[in-house]
């Protein structure tokens, strides 16, 4: 059975999608099937693993029923790794839905079809509390919240908590908080080991060990349509994810570098519209 896991912090600016694109890749490199659920109007994730956003079939249409789940997911060059993406249409859809009978359970309806198909469904998380957050939440097994090392890192993290614990009393019983993921640490900075003193000491054993550094890789990454274990696996963000994945599997993963198939080949829009198992 597929778990899945929200990335998930309403404030901007955490590493939220990067964690998502990269910890999806990670888990793929272990041989786990994955599916990276785009849910944020922005498609940053989606672009970060080269899915192009024009004329695709989307997150949008899932949550409208104009398709199923798995009619918009697409397979991306590399092994185990699928994309349900999204675009700017989806801006207008807490809109649209206002209405629509159980519109917190839309997503999860849609991934249950689907998920036992994945090892692994990741759900980037848009920066809000709104609507298709609380499909996000409603939808999931557990969530990661990235927290940046920086001053105000606890601002915000208890409205999420909070929201997170309603929707596990109201709308999805199963859901648990995974871990607190540290964010763009400095370690040449007094700051940033007074906040990872700070984080675990407030949240404990619930705050992974792996810490994800500032690096200039992970920033470039994205504009080459890229997870970081592709465009350069030796660098310190790449062993940083790995060693996060490994947290989250319980287990050594020997491989570093992710597997193109043997195609080698990015998807195009007139390619096939329908997930590869």
């Amino acid at each position: 059975m597929g778990r899945i896991i929200a990335i998930c912090n309403q404030k901007g600016g955490t590493g939220k999608t990067t964690s998502a694109v990269n910890i999806g890749a990670a888990l793929s490199i272990a041989g786990k099937s994955v599916l990276l659920v785009d849910m944020d109007p922005q498609g940053n994730a989606s672009s970060g693993v080269g899915i192009e956003r024009e004329e695709k079939l989307s997150i949008y249409e899932v949550l409208t029923g104009e398709a199923s789940a798995a009619q918009a997911i697409y397979p991306t060059k590399w092994a185990n790794l699928s994309v349900l993406p999204s675009n700017m249409a989806l801006t207008g859809s807490e809109i649209e839905l206002v209405n629509v009978p159980g519109r917190e359970q839309l997503l999860g309806k849609a991934l249950s079809a689907v998920k036992n198909d994945f090892s692994f469904v990741l759900i980037d998380a848009p920066p809000s509390l709104g609507l298709l957050t609380l499909n996000v939440l409603a939808a999931a097994d557990g969530v990661i919240v990235p927290v940046q090392c920086e001053y105000f890192a606890l601002e915000g993290v208890s409205n999420l908590l909070n929201t997170i614990e309603l929707v596990k009393e109201r709308l999805n019983a199963r859901l648990t908080v995974d871990g607190v993921l540290l964010t763009m640490g400095d370690f040449r900075t007094r700051l940033t080991l007074q906040v990872i003193d700070e984080i675990r000491g407030h949240f404990k054993e619930k705050a992974f060990n792996t810490v994800i550094p500032r690096n200039i890789k992970l920033a470039e990454a994205p504009s080459f349509g890229q997870p970081i274990q592709a465009y350069d696996s030796a660098c310190v963000g790449a062993k940083a994810y790995m060693a996060l994945a490994q947290e989250i599997l319980g287990e050594k993963i020997e491989a570093a570098e992710m597997e193109l198939k043997p195609e080698n080949i990015s998807v195009t829009p007139s390619q096939q519209t329908s997930y590869e198992h």
